[in-house]
């Protein structure tokens, strides 16, 4: 199979085009570098030639919040209609779980608009919504500091590596598609607490991180629940524990 990653540049598309062409498909690594701009349509008609196969993990340059709403609006509708042109079978989206219930943060909501353009396009598409990235915990930690702490959300936490994202990406590609959304996330759901205190310890900081149920993630209020599978049940579990990954890292 032909299959254009777009966006393939970043950390998860790096990682499913290795997959897909370990896996023996044809795999291509669409982005501005490569002379393929989605924002534009720059280049979309000649890489999506003969393709089977697009997958969305595009990510906007800027998050202010009107800038980043008009990445994923733009970029899609220029994506979509050149899915419809070169007759793609199969549009896959990675989004973010609990987007829709996030309230207060532009990004979350660009995403929501994102879906809805693929969910209304009429092409045959499967969105996968992802918990946080094992890989950016660091960053939220960062993003959290208050004087000599941490203060984080109180709220469960469910983080997946990003090699983990990229596989699950890789078997919905392959795979009918599903005209549906569904969920992945890491093989742990623990206080958001206990993921941000074992990232900084292992890189020796001691400083004590504390659960507010006042504290915001990015802007948005949080439930016990926001950043988890909305379908524990049926959502797709990476093997990857954060101790291991942290230890390999």
């Amino acid at each position: 199979m032909k299959i254009v990653v777009i966006g393939g540049s970043g950390l998860i598309g790096r990682h499913l085009t290795a997959e897909l062409s370990r896996q023996g498909h044809e795999a291509i690594a669409a982005s501005p570098s490569s002379g393929v701009n989605a924002l534009t349509g720059e280049g979309l008609a000649g890489v999506l030639a003969r393709a089977d196969v697009v997958v969305d993990v595009s990510n906007s340059p800027s998050f202010e919040d009107a800038e980043v709403l008009d990445f994923f609006e733009r970029s899609g509708r220029n994506l979509l209609a050149a899915e419809r042109g070169a007759g793609v079978k199969h549009h896959v989206a990675l989004s973010i779980v609990g987007t829709d219930c996030l309230e207060g943060n532009g990004y979350f909501l660009a995403k929501v608009a994102q879906e809805r353009l693929i969910a209304a396009s009429g092409l045959p598409y499967t969105i996968v919504r992802a918990t946080q990235f094992f890989e950016f915990v660091a960053t939220i930690a960062q993003a959290s500091v208050a004087g000599d702490r941490i203060v984080v959300p109180d709220a469960d936490f469910q983080p997946i590596a990003a090699a983990d994202v990229a596989a699950a990406l890789a078997d919905v590609a392959l795979a009918p598609p599903r005209n549906a959304t569904i969920e992945i996330a890491g093989p742990d759901r623990l206080p958001f607490r206990d993921f941000v205190a074992h990232s900084i310890a292992s890189t020796g900081d001691r400083r004590e991180v504390l659960a507010d149920r006042a504290a915001r993630y990015f802007g948005a209020a949080l439930d016990k629940g926001s950043l988890v599978p909305e379908h524990a049940e049926a959502a797709r579990l990476g093997p990857t524990r954060f101790e291991s990954w942290l230890a390999a890292a």
